[in-house]
């Protein structure tokens, strides 16, 4: 049984092992940045194109793109998730494609296919690339991408949607700031002390994370950090509605006020730990199950660990709680000794 050991969220040779994937973390402030770079003359394009009938999203990060157009978007918006296109998509749509991590063949069909329809198209894939080679016609905008970072390739895209009048204003500059600061305060080299994402890791250490978001984004962050515990870690995490997790808080098991949560668990008997991801939506609804699964969790004696940002965008808001729960799910993996081996 693999046991938490707390010493090595400060252990320099421990965390030697996760240093690419902490580092990959730490840089996607400069990654947004150089994607931005990168996309600024093309999307200039975008200030030009006529209202579109609809608007079409494929590719990876489309449900982000949706969660953000669709409280504000003018035109109707879809987020395809098959191949191809909807049959009723021609000349007067805009597709947004999404394809800065590779070249996926469903993705390319509708790329294609959008250009011979005649679609108006914005494409944010490499230029070399096989997605790149349908985006000839004069009716595409390609945003060139180099970082394969689909967060950041989408939230130029936004931007670029910004432009065109068809989506919120979002300053890649504020959300490339806002992921820096998060590497800093979650750096390897912060001691757990001052670390929140190292002390998240420590929260959840003999836990089965159930994480809740309440707003669309807090909650699309939830399951990629649910995700992430997942993978780093071997455990079951769920991600879900506060209805859903509150039947599971109240058949949590009782506590043994004399276990050592370091040696006495067995798998069988892990007790789950709540995570809430607060971006400090105030809509009454979210907020009277915020409260509901707090007295679930007090109730039946289960640990509650918050992520909360409520200040910036809610891109800025939305990047702050997924790094950071991004974070804390590799330190929890470098206490578990995921990452090394000693």
């Amino acid at each position: 049984m693999t046991i938490f050991d707390d010493g090595w969220l400060d252990d320099q040779q421990a965390l030697r092992g996760a240093d690419p994937v902490l580092r990959r973390l730490a840089e996607a402030g400069a990654r947004l940045r150089r994607e931005t770079e990168a996309a600024e003359q093309p999307r200039l394009k975008l200030a030009d194109i006529p209202r579109p009938r609809a608007v079409i999203a494929v590719g990876s990060e489309a449900r982000f793109i949706r969660a953000m157009l669709e409280p504000v978007c003018p035109v109707p918006f879809v987020a395809w998730p098959h191949h191809g296109l909807p049959g009723w998509v021609g000349a007067l749509d805009l597709v947004v494609a999404m394809a800065s991590d590779g070249a996926e063949p469903g993705l390319i069909m509708s790329v294609a296919e959008a250009t011979r329809r005649g679609s108006m198209s914005l494409v944010a894939c490499p230029e070399s690339s096989p997605v790149a080679d349908h985006t000839s016609s004069r009716s595409t905008t390609l945003l060139p991408t180099t970082t394969a970072d689909t967060l950041a390739a989408a939230i130029v895209v936004l931007d670029a949607l910004h432009l065109a009048q068809l989506g919120p204003q979002v300053r890649p500059d504020l959300v490339a700031d806002a992921m820096d600061l998060v590497a800093e305060e979650c750096s390897a080299y912060r001691d757990l002390s001052e670390n929140p994402a190292k002390d998240l890791a420590l929260g959840l250490a003999d836990a089965h994370p159930l994480v809740w978001g309440g707003s669309v984004l807090a909650a699309r962050a939830s399951r990629r950090v649910a995700e992430a515990f997942r993978a780093g870690t071997g455990r079951a995490a769920l991600a879900a509605d506060a209805r859903e997790l509150m039947p599971i808080l109240d058949g949590a098991a009782p506590r043994d006020p004399f276990a050592d949560p370091f040696t006495d668990v067995v798998p069988a008997d892990r007790r789950p730990g709540l995570l809430i991801l607060d971006d400090g939506d105030t809509d009454e609804l979210i907020r009277a199950a915020h409260t509901g699964l707090l007295t679930v969790a007090e109730r039946n004696d289960v640990r509650v660990n918050t992520i909360g940002h409520r200040g910036g965008s809610d891109v800025e808001r939305y990047v702050t709680l997924l790094q950071t729960g991004m974070f804390a799910a590799v330190f929890l993996a470098v206490g578990l000794g995921r990452y090394h081996d000693i």
